[in-house]
Formats: C-alpha cells, structure tokens, sequence
C-alpha cells in the first residue's frame, strides 16, 4: 500500500491530503497560510492529515507540493527587488513591450552585445558596463535577470553575464534562453525579471516545506507542480520558480478530474486571492501556446491555458459612491479579512471597530488594519518606507493610527507590494460570517466592520445601508456577478469558431447579461453556458450554487473540492519537454542552435537527428534527476518549408521531444 501526502499552499490555507495507492482520499485537513513562515501552516496541516489517517509518517512514499503563492505575488505586484540586464536591445523597448512597467523602479542597464537570427555575434559583448552596473547594485537587490538578443539562437552573452553575476555579487540570476527556446527576446526578458522577483519566495517555500516535513519524520521525496500540471523535483522548482505560476490552479484542474472524471467542462478554481477557470476537454487542460498570462503579464511559460482573475474570499472590497444607489466591487487586490485578524488581535481590533462607530462622521481608514511580516529583507527599500515601516512595528495596529500624510499611503503601498506589510480589510469572506454561511473566525468583529462599511455617503447623499446583513448581500452578489463574468470570459475566448469581440466585452453585453436574466419582449434572450461547471476551493459550495443558476449551468461541486490543489499535487506525472531549432543560414547549410554554440551539418536530416539525440538526452536526464520512472519519449517535428522555383526549400525546423513517467515512490 502506497500512501501519498499531497500539500497545497494558497494565500489563505494550507491544504494537505492523504491517497492510498492513487485511489482513494482517506484524509484531508486545513490550515491558516503564515506567511510569516510557511512551515507553520504546512506542518499543521500535514500533521492534521497524518493523525486522521492515524498513519506513521515513515509510511509516506511520496509528498507533493503545489502552491499559489508565485501567481498571487505576480497578480498583486508583490516579490523581491530585481536587477534586469538587458543585451543587444534598444532602451525604448523596455516602455514597448512592458518591461519598465514590470520591472517598476527596479534597476536595469542596456549594454552592447547579443547576436544575430543565425547566431553569429552581433557585437561583443560590454563586460565593462556590466561589471560596473554589478558593483553598483550588487547590495541594493535580491537577484539578477538577464536577456541577450537571440540567445535561444547563440546563450554565449548570457552565460557569461550570469557568470559575472556569480562572481561579483553572489546572488541569484535569472537567463531569459534557460526558460523558453522561442524568440521574441522582449517577453523573454520579462520572463526572466519575474522569474528573478520569485526566486526568493519560492526558495524559502520549498525550503521551509521539506523542513518540515523532515521533522515531522517524513523521508519521502518531495516534488512540486509547475504550471502545466506536471510534477518536477523540489530542486528544479527553486532554480525555476517562474514554472511554478499557476501551479495551484494546475493542480486543481488534475484534481478535478481525478475526482469527477468529466471530460468536458470549465473548471473554476476560488482561492483566497484569485479565481482561476480553464477549459477540459477530452480529459485534459489545453497548454496555452502564447505562454502563461497572469494579471498583466504574458510570460513565455508553458502552462494550462487559464484565465486568473483578482478574485477571491479574501479580495479587499472597494466602495463605489458613484450613482444614487452606489454599491461594491471587489479585487484585485487580497486583504487579510478583519474577522480573522480579530481572532489573533481580538482587543485591539474591537476597541478600534467601538471607537470608530461611536464617531459621528465615517473616516477613510474605518474597519481597516495595518502589521509588518517579519522575518523578511528589506533590501532597496526608501527612506519614506523604512520610516512607516518602523511606526507600524511588529503588532496589529488600526490603519489610521500609521497614516499620518496622504503621501504614506504611497510607502504602504510600496511596502505591501513588497509583501513586508499586511492590510486588513473587509472582504467577502466577512460577508459570509455576518450571513451565518461560515463561522470559522470572528464573526461579531465582521458585523462591526460592515457596519461601519454601510455608513459611506452614495452619490445621493444617503448611506450605503443601515444593514450590515443588507451590505453582507451586495457583497456575496458582487462575488457571484463577478465569477460570472470570469466564467462567461473565458468560455468566449475557448468558443470555436471564435466571436470577433474581446471576450471581456462580449462578457458583460446588455444582451448576455438580459438573456442570463430570461428577457422577455418584443424579442425573447436566452443566454448562459452550454457546459458544465466544476466548482473548486474551499468557498465554492457557499458561493458557486448562485453562480450555477445565473448562467443556467450544472454546477458540479465534488466531495473534496476544497482540497482540489493537494488532490492534483499527488496525482499527477513527471513530464520533462526540451525545444530546439534548426535553421538554414545558407543554401546546403543546416544550423543547429545548441547550448554551447551554433553547429553546422551538410544535410537536413543529421541536422535534425543530431538535435533530436541532444534533445531526447536532456529531456531524459531531467525526467530522471525530477524522479520519473517508466519513462516514455514523444518527439514532434515541426518543419517549415517554401516553395522556390517549383522546389521545396527548407525554412527553419522545431523540434519537441517529451518525456514523461510516474514519480519514483519511497519503498
């Protein structure tokens, strides 16, 4: 008998779940996420599972851990402070392709270098200006991204960047040619900076988790989910933690068809901080081609083709005064929910909340509370910021107390962007204890924070609502209206053959939303999803029941939907793909573009054998240093020619080769 232990690590819980023989769950627990250090919350739930079970954890064969954490840092601009050294480029595309944007103050330094389509060398590369960029930084950031121009077609300028970067400063660095094969050196670069900002979050991550669970006295190896559902060893998810983006909802999508066994259906994933929906068909999550999307970015990742929206139980709720009525939105951003800070800081959040209702006016910063994660660097940080960051200290404080000027708000944010400081707020998880439909934290802490919530003035001059039940309501429909739309998105984006409209509008058109509502006139609308929906997370059987009835859908809520992610970490494969191109400099000339340089080969097929060999031996090796076992190779050919002087004249060839097998489990 083989038992797996499966964690998940979301932004509010840790999950962790027990499966005998790949068959069947007999245990599953829940625990609060500490960011402050993870292991706590990974060693509560894993020793919760294990005396549920009532198993030794010397009998553990296998652990698996997916998380959310790297796509909840990209979706709230949160991660480490970077450094972008860019090759061979031009300063303008740092502003054209979203890289200046990503990068959001962080240092960067354009030098001379990079090659050509052939991979022949452009210019030599600046080791002068970027040994000087490098003393200058080397203290001020926790890591390095580098992107050469065509270094999928020649990496020499950026391994011996990255071989500086070493040398020099001792941190971490990021190649843009070690995470795609593909061109377009902008998003690679992008890539690459993402990829840098996570590295220390992830690390600290995986670190803490095996920690843990060699204390708790388990042995079996650990592996982590990437993006595209595969499992990868613990050490290959520190070196690229980029990979791990949509992890948790890769997991989900392999857990719920696992436990649902539907082939076709929109599977939608409700965290803390994002709900993430993407499409099975035949059994399986379709790869995105163009690469991971997540918030703002496209990143060159292979991953599910999903959709994340800023949408959770924990997204921070904004008030619209706009319109005689007002209302409520919500996200993108997450909030840490006033009921449950009120069960760690019950005096301090209540006398706030009594203080604040006894006011006859409402203040800006009413219902919202402010405390510093500790244990974390605070490298790079301003003046400005260090200073609140000192007058918030190390326990729980209401916001307005720490906001003395409209510019600190700018400090807090940066500070929150950073993941050094943690905002409470309401969201709908409040919600959802003032309605009685959970009862897990502090619901009396709740009812004052909502109340306080309805007291803001609308456009007409009145307040939102006297109710706290009434606000709670607004706000529950406002998660329901919005889950919609996330779901509507992505089913016009999948639709075959496509609308030729931006989903997001088609979403939200007055003749979608009256045919969801059964219009009846003149002309009669009928609209919603003609395909079932797999409602995931641990909020989904209070939230998605409505969701369902709005788009006139099945809704399919499983058993152990709430612990899809840790169910997906454990029942997954080892799945190893390594890319590269051939191309034709010149007539009877066939290139192949190696990591150690171009090669040239008088003839298309050795050409394209020789990159197959070199290809299927890495592909291998990394499935086997992952912990496959029973490993089988796929290889895809995909070549492209042109027709010349009625001959076929050969283009440019890719070619993919999979390797894939289960995970060696512990004897």
């Amino acid at each position: 008998m083989a038992l797996l232990l499966g964690v998940d690590t979301g932004g509010t819980y840790t999950d962790a779940v027990l499966i005998r023989d790949e068959e069947v769950v007999i245990a599953s627990a829940k625990s609060l996420t500490t960011r402050y250090d993870l292991a706590v919350g990974v060693g509560a739930a894993v020793r919760a599972v294990l005396a549920q079970a009532s198993v030794a954890p010397s009998d553990i064969a296998l652990a698996s851990l997916s998380t959310t954490l790297a796509t909840n840092a990209l979706v709230e601009g949160q991660g480490g402070r970077v450094a972008l050294i860019y090759i061979g480029f031009r300063e303008k595309d740092l502003e054209g392709h979203g890289l200046a944007e990503a990068l959001r103050g962080d240092p960067c330094i354009v030098l001379e270098g990079g090659h050509n389509h052939a991979g022949g060398e452009a210019r030599p590369l600046d080791e002068a200006g970027l040994i000087a960029f490098l003393e200058t930084h080397k203290d001020q950031v926790s890591g390095f991204a580098v992107a050469s121009q065509f270094a999928t077609r020649n990496p020499a300028h950026e391994l011996r960047a990255a071989e500086l970067v070493v040398e020099i400063t001792g941190r971490p660095v990021s190649a843009s040619h070690q995470l795609s094969a593909k061109l377009n050196g902008p998003k690679r670069a992008l890539t690459a900076v993402l990829n840098a900002r996570l590295i220390g979050m992830i690390d600290r991550l995986i670190g803490r988790a095996e920690d843990t669970l060699i204390d708790l006295g388990i042995e079996a190896p650990l592996m982590v989910v990437r993006g595209d559902g595969a499992l990868i060893s613990s050490g290959q998810a520190r070196e690229r933690p980029i990979e791990t983006i949509l992890s948790g909802p890769a997991a989900s999508i392999v857990g719920a068809r696992w436990m649902t066994g539907v082939d076709h259906a929109l599977v939608s994933d409700i965290g803390g901080t994002t709900t993430d929906v993407a499409l099975l068909q035949d059994g399986r999550p379709a790869i995105d081609p163009a690469g991971a999307r997540v918030g703002a970015y496209r990143t060159m990742v292979e991953a599910v083709a999903m959709r994340t929206t800023g949408l959770g139980g924990d997204s921070e709720v904004h008030f619209i005064a706009e319109g005689l009525q007002g209302g409520v939105t919500l996200g993108p951003k997450r909030v840490l929910p006033v009921s449950l800070v009120a069960v760690d800081a019950p005096d301090v959040v209540h006398a706030a909340l009594d203080a604040q209702l006894r006011a006859t006016t409402p203040g800006e910063h009413d219902g919202r509370f402010v405390r510093a994660v500790q244990g974390l660097s605070r490298e790079g940080i301003g003046p400005r910021e260090e200073a609140l960051l000192e007058r918030i200290g190390e326990p729980l404080q209401p916001l307005g107390n720490v906001l003395r000027a409209r510019i600190d708000q700018g400090a807090l944010k940066r500070l929150v962007e950073r993941g050094l400081v943690q905002v409470a707020g309401v969201t709908p998880s409040d919600a959802s204890h003032v309605l009685g439909r959970v009862m897990e934290w502090d619901a009396g802490a709740a009812r004052k924070a909502l109340q306080l919530f309805g007291r803001r003035r609308t456009g007409s001059g009145t307040v939102l609502s006297t109710s706290e039940e009434d606000v709670a309501q607004m706000i529950v429909d406002r998660l329901t209206y919005q889950t919609v739309l996330a779901l509507l998105e992505t089913a016009f984006a999948e639709e075959e053959p496509s609308f030729d409209a931006d989903p997001a509008v088609l979403a939200k058109h007055v003749l979608m939303q009256r045919g969801m509502a059964g219009k009846r006139g003149l002309v009669k609308l009928e609209t919603g999803l003609n395909v079932a929906v797999v409602g995931l997370g641990a909020s989904a059987r209070s939230y998605y029941p409505a969701v369902g009835k709005m788009l006139g859908c099945e809704m399919i809520l499983p058993e152990y939907g709430g612990v899809a992610n840790a169910i997906g970490a454990v029942v997954g494969r080892v799945t190893m793909r390594e890319s590269g191109t051939v191309t034709a400099p010149s007539e009877g000339k066939y290139r192949v573009h190696l990591l150690e340089g171009p090669q040239d080969f008088a003839d298309q097929d050795s050409a394209l054998d020789a990159l197959e060999t070199v290809l299927r031996e890495d592909a291998v090796a990394q499935a086997k240093i992952a912990g496959a076992e029973d490993i089988q190779v796929s290889v895809k050919r995909d070549i492209r020619t042109a027709g010349v002087e009625a001959r076929e004249v050969f283009i440019e060839a890719t070619i993919t080769v999979e390797a894939a097998g289960r995970p060696r489990v512990a004897v």
